[in-house]
């Protein structure tokens, strides 16, 4: 009787084990490391908008859960009437864009460059991944609009970014274009990927094998703080967007693979161009191809008044 009481108990732990994996995981990836909750430096504001001719100013919104957002605005002397909303991506923040800032204030383009919540200086406990954070770019937009008249907005997101700023469109007007790299299909596509791939296995194989880990997961975030992470889709936003978009994806992209982002041209190729480019990886065109990033990407907008 005790070896079966015994044989219970450790059927029972193992069965629980993949649960409490799945509701840790869940933890981890809503948090973001302390790393990378530190307020900006004011000398790389000061340093880029001394280089690019710009002036500077901090930006600080309140969203609509209250919490404070921070981010940086910049205005190039000789400005052309635009603006370009730049959108990092998960632990990273306002500073890891200042490279696309150079960018587009050497094109004349004002920048506004934002700490996603649970990032930089903003605050928030946690992050969603679109679920809030799509209404922070709206009234992202909406400062632009009132505090600074800027009518002519663009957008452009990298990773989560990407995938917030595909999530806002469809119901977001006063962006005129948008760019998107390296975004996401869904949230449980690159949940099952980003394990799959510290197995070395495909999407299929990731989905049989961290089943038991990942469901639970999302049933946790449900259940514990009311985020419907299954509801993360920007495939689904994209189906329904109107507003012309530039993809970009490295074809070796081991962060996000590439098939996400032809997945989501394949959803609506009349509103999407792809521009996958050979031999990149996660986020890392930019630096690649500096030259022929920054003439597409700004014909892209040039292209769209």
């Amino acid at each position: 009787m005790l070896r079966v009481r015994r044989w219970l108990v450790h059927a029972l732990l193992l069965s629980l084990a993949p649960i409490l994996a799945g509701v840790i995981l869940c933890e981890i990836t809503l948090r973001v490391p302390a790393q990378f909750r530190l307020g900006p430096s004011a000398a790389a504001a000061k340093e880029l908008a001394s280089a690019m001719d710009a002036v500077w100013e901090d930006a600080a919104i309140r969203a609509g859960d209250r919490i404070r957002l921070e981010a940086w605005f910049f205005q190039p002397r000789t400005w052309n009437g635009r603006a370009v909303i730049l959108l990092h991506g998960i632990g990273n923040r306002r500073e890891g864009m200042r490279h696309h800032a150079a960018l587009f204030l050497r094109n004349g383009y004002a920048v506004l460059v934002p700490d996603s919540r649970g990032h930089g200086a903003s605050g928030g406990p946690l992050i969603s991944f679109g679920i809030r954070e799509t209404d922070d770019l709206r009234r992202w937009l909406a400062w632009l609009d009132s505090s600074k008249n800027i009518r002519n907005v663009y957008a452009l997101g990298q990773s989560m970014g990407a995938a917030i700023l595909l999530q806002t469109l469809p119901a977001e007007p006063r962006i005129r274009a948008a760019v998107a790299e390296s975004s996401f299909r869904t949230f449980p596509d690159i949940a099952y990927d980003r394990l799959a791939g510290r197995v070395h296995l495909g999407s299929a194989g990731g989905r049989i094998l961290f089943w038991p880990i990942i469901e639970p997961g999302l049933h946790w975030a449900r259940l514990r703080y009311s985020l419907d992470l299954r509801g993360v889709s920007p495939l689904e936003a994209v189906r329904r967007n109107s507003t012309p978009l530039l993809l970009i994806h490295g074809s070796e992209d081991r962060n996000i693979p590439p098939w996400h982002s032809r997945a989501l041209y394949e959803a609506n190729p009349a509103a999407a161009v792809l521009w996958e480019v050979p031999g990149a990886g996660h986020v890392t065109v930019l630096f690649e191809h500096p030259q022929e990033y920054e003439r597409r990407v700004v014909s892209w907008f040039e292209s769209h008044p």
